[in-house]
């Protein structure tokens, strides 16, 4: 039934307009009484999104099975995976709902208190994580706002292009930005492979200035270092 109802209101929101269209006439076309449409949905702005409620709940639950061996930027930045996840799980009805919050400000303001719902979340892990560091609150509020931003950028240029393409590639990419910016451990790769490590010795005598072992760790990684 609560798909039914999804079902129906995007149907007449296409056809009539979102203002346009009551909950009386989507609980007509899906053949159910007001009762059964308030049972799922609060409100007529929750049938735009009945998708969120179950996604930050899997994430909330993600956060807090972690444990001390995870990383916590790149946990932050795989538990907003998940949001993606959701989107391309249907590439039409996402990009439908992009469309038509895009022109009902109303609904774009439903989504931003949607969106600072998820940054919340990433943010209270984070200051978990970080209690105890000089700066450690700041630290978590910046790092879950660009976890949230860069997720947005490349998830917003993906519905753009109609669900064309690759989001999976086009939010790693995004991520990796965060990663690489604020993790203390290497961006995670595209291909979910391990980027390889160089491991360099370097023998010095004893006693030679700072600026001679420098020289010869540069010198053995090569140009470009």
């Amino acid at each position: 039934m609560r798909d039914a109802l999804v079902a129906a209101a995007f149907q007449l929101f296409l056809e009539r307009g979102y203002e346009q269209t009551t909950v009386d006439d989507i609980v007509t076309l899906a053949g159910v009484g007001r009762r059964s449409f308030f049972r799922y949905f609060p409100s007529k702005e929750d049938v735009v999104f009945p998708d969120h409620e179950r996604c930050l709940a899997d994430m909330t639950a993600f956060l807090a099975a972690s444990g001390a061996e995870h990383e916590p930027v790149r946990r932050v930045c795989d538990a907003a995976r998940l949001v993606l996840r959701m989107y391309a799980e249907n590439p039409t009805f996402s990009v439908q709902r992009y469309r038509l919050t895009k022109s009902v400000p109303g609904l774009r303001a439903y989504e931003l208190s949607v969106v600072w719902r998820y940054e919340r979340q990433l943010a209270e892990y984070l200051r978990e994580r970080f209690a105890g560091r000089r700066d450690g609150t700041l630290q978590a509020d910046v790092i879950a706002a660009a976890v949230v931003a860069a997720h947005n950028n490349a998830l917003r240029s993906w519905l753009r292009s109609a669900g064309q393409g690759d989001a999976s590639a086009e939010v790693d990419h995004a991520l990796g930005y965060v990663q690489s910016a604020f993790g203390t451990g290497p961006a995670p790769r595209p291909d979910g492979a391990e980027p390889a490590e160089d491991v360099v010795v370097v023998v010095s005598r004893r006693g030679a200035p700072l600026w001679r072992v420098v020289q010869e760790i540069e010198a053995a990684l090569g140009p470009g270092t």
